[in-house]
């Protein structure tokens, strides 16, 4: 069921937002934001009854229960139904446990009570038995997990998997399994239209289930509205009519907050907009992915005042940079985005940094780990003669970049070209006379063998003039890294361990890695 939530006081004493018609309202920040407070004022103002659920405190032992329990909440209601069981001592120690208890209590008592009615004479053509709670946490749970059953033997859940294995118990499931079959029963016993905060409801749990588990539990109780607080921008984006709030700050003298209502704008998806209004920091998106590639590795260590987030493409990149900054006025946080020289000109390197593009004077990331600031400093810690080193993996260099001279040229050739393409032809034409003899003059106009010249002349210049760094600025070659020896000239066996020992230096706080870090800044004519 929607209901209408007024917000709390905000920092700036202007009224606080109101939600009309909200079923589910999902709460995101940074650490230290004071979102939990936030959720609990929400509860405090609500006129709904309140119930919460938290499976990171439900599924631990907790000291003892709380003398005077939240009324409704499965605390006080494990107490009540305890004082009604004359039968079996109850030593449930953690709130999953409570939980357990009170759905097969519930069941031993809907069956008394159906064994009552069918014995009395008003009721004696009943047929069907109810549908306990119980029930309905086992068709959701076997909706959730198809090849996996519950079974209820001698008053006890026993479960089994697909995999064939005898039955187990509920100590056995493992914490992730304990947090879904927690929040299944514990959503049974929020009170009709309540406000239900749940806290973190991606903890324990699976990235590829928590959307689907959540799903589930919604329409189980689609009579409540759901209060998320959490930091899985995946699942916050998941939720379907939801309203996501982003808390900034948390006065405590006033108690009053810094908050504002996410929108999603057309440019930049609502996911990665969520998840950079969780840090404080600027943003600085980049290419590549945050497994696997080395920027995301590098970057992180070399740029530590800012938020990096890796978007795959350089058009992604240059896109959601723009995108960004477009939004200042509403999130406050400066943005720059970092993209691979490649085969930029200086004309085309320039225009990206005017719009916070950093852009490298080295083709490409591998080419970093390539700069005479970081392999001398290698070099001298693993105690190699760093001239040495340094003068060995220039000659190879040069002797690769000699080797593939016209290739590379071509290279730069073709991607001048396409830009010039690019730029030439988005205009308007009145006819298509007007394009074909707007394109027919191309050829002349772009010259691409008087192009290609003039490049090899500039290469063979950096040959003639020994000059590393224009090379590197230049030469597009990822094997490059591995073909120089730069690792067994440092005395490792393999160039990913040359990479990592880099990193590594960069982690820590040394002279050295200032050395690097500033080595790779002024890269990127950054001092």
């Amino acid at each position: 069921m929607s209901q209408t939530i007024k917000l709390p006081p905000r920092i700036d004493g202007a009224e606080p937002l109101v939600l009309n018609n909200a079923a589910r309202i999902t709460v995101i920040g940074a650490n230290g934001a004071g979102k939990t407070r936030f959720c609990r004022r929400m509860q405090q103002d609500a006129s709904s009854p309140i119930f919460t659920m938290s499976a990171l405190h439900a599924i631990y032992v907790r000291d003892s229960l709380p003398e005077s329990p939240l009324e409704g909440s499965i605390d006080s209601l494990f107490l009540e139904a305890d004082k009604q069981n004359h039968y079996i001592k109850v030593d449930a120690t953690t709130e999953f446990e409570r939980v357990m208890f009170l759905l097969l209590h519930d069941e031993f008592m809907e069956m008394l009570k159906f064994k009552s009615d069918m014995h009395s004479s008003q009721k004696k053509r009943m047929s069907g038995m109810p549908v306990t709670k119980l029930d309905r946490v086992i068709e959701r749970w076997e909706e959730i997990f198809p090849n996996n059953k519950i079974l209820r033997q001698e008053g006890r859940l026993l479960f089994t998997s697909g995999s064939g294995d005898d039955s187990y118990t509920s100590l056995r499931l493992s914490d992730g399994e304990k947090a879904i079959l927690y929040y299944l029963g514990s959503v049974m016993y929020a009170p009709r239209n309540a406000l239900v905060l749940v806290d973190d409801p991606d903890a324990f749990i699976h990235r590829s289930i928590t959307q689907a588990l959540w799903n589930v539990i919604e329409q189980l109780r689609d009579d409540c509205t759901f209060i998320y607080n959490t930091h899985d921008i995946d699942f916050a984006v998941s939720r379907i009519n939801n309203y996501c709030v982003w808390v900034k700050s948390f006065d405590a003298a006033s108690r009053t907050w810094d908050y504002e209502l996410l929108r999603s704008d057309e440019n930049l998806s609502e996911e990665l907009f969520a998840d950079l209004l969780g840090s404080r920091k600027p943003v600085l998106f980049i290419e590549g992915d945050a497994r696997n590639s080395i920027d995301s590795k590098l970057y992180q260590l070399v740029f530590t005042e800012y938020t990096v987030k890796p978007l795959g493409s350089c058009n992604r990149v240059i896109e959601s940079t723009r995108a960004f900054n477009d939004l200042a006025s509403f999130h406050h946080l400066d943005s720059h985005g970092i993209v691979d020289r490649d085969r930029r000109d200086d004309k085309e390197v320039a225009y990206l940094r005017q719009r916070r593009i950093l852009v490298p004077d080295v083709a490409e990331i591998e080419n970093i780990m390539l700069l005479p600031g970081v392999i001398t400093i290698v070099a001298k810690r693993r105690g190699k003669n760093p001239d040495d080193v340094l003068g060995k993996v220039k000659q190879s260099i040069f002797t690769q970049f000699s080797h593939q001279l016209k290739q590379q040229a071509l290279q730069h050739v073709r991607h001048r070209v396409k830009k010039t393409v690019e730029l030439r032809i988005d205009k308007k034409f009145s006819s298509i006379g007007e394009l074909e003899e707007h394109l027919s003059e191309f050829p002349a106009q772009i010259n691409p063998r008087g192009m290609y010249e003039s490049i090899c002349r500039e290469f063979h210049g950096y040959l003639a003039e020994r000059d590393y760094l224009g090379v590197l600025k230049v030469f597009n070659n990822k094997p490059m890294l591995n073909e120089c020896n730069v690792a067994q000239l440092c005395g490792f066996d393999r160039t990913d361990r040359y990479i990592n020992y880099v990193l590594g230096i960069l982690k820590g706080t040394s002279e050295d890695a200032t050395m690097i870090r500033n080595a790779i800044k002024r890269t990127f004519d950054i001092e």
